[in-house]
């Protein structure tokens, strides 16, 4: 059975990352766009990063291209408008991916499939649109998936409980 740190994905510079450095983290996982209403959620999540990192809390952000073209740009300029022109972020950017259908990236299908909110009802599993977040504790369970409607800070609470579990369950 595959778990959460058995994944390797490239990042945004194409190198590869072992999901095994984050063993111990509590880590939110977000697929993003440049050019969607949510965008503007880069602030709140960068503000949730600022606040928590030390701490052992990461964020990670997925571009993806598969909600009405919203993130047609390459690597480089995805990286060029998260980090310099617009929003200033800092948490770790990855690869292009697709998130759902015959392309979807590995981890994706695991997240969905290990959601508490999505595991029982097939018909859900999909994600719906950009900037859908995935909450995982530091023993690398799916423990919340959040629509692209609720707001980073809307789940600062979820972070903070997580981090506030003991490390080792």
């Amino acid at each position: 059975m595959t778990e959460f740190y058995d994944f390797q994905i490239n990042d945004i510079k194409k190198k590869p990352f072992d999901f095994k450095e984050l063993k111990g983290k509590v880590v939110l996982i977000v697929n993003v766009a440049s050019k969607c209403g949510f965008t503007k959620q880069y602030t709140g999540l960068e503000q949730l990063y600022q606040e928590f990192k030390n701490q052992d809390f990461v964020i990670i952000g997925f571009p993806c291209n598969q909600f009405g073209k919203q993130e047609p740009g390459t690597e480089e300029e995805i990286e060029n408008f998260c980090r310099v022109n617009k929003y200033q972020v800092t948490f770790p950017l990855f690869s292009k991916i697709d998130v759902n259908g015959d392309k979807a990236e590995p981890l994706y299908e695991f997240l969905k499939n290990n959601a508490p909110e999505t595991m029982n009802d097939p018909d859900k599993k999909d994600v719906k649109w950009n900037f859908t977040k995935f909450l995982i504790n530091r023993q690398g369970k799916v423990v919340h998936r959040y629509e692209p409607n609720i707001t980073p800070e809307s789940i600062r609470g979820g972070v903070v409980e997580l981090l506030n579990e003991p490390t080792s369950q």
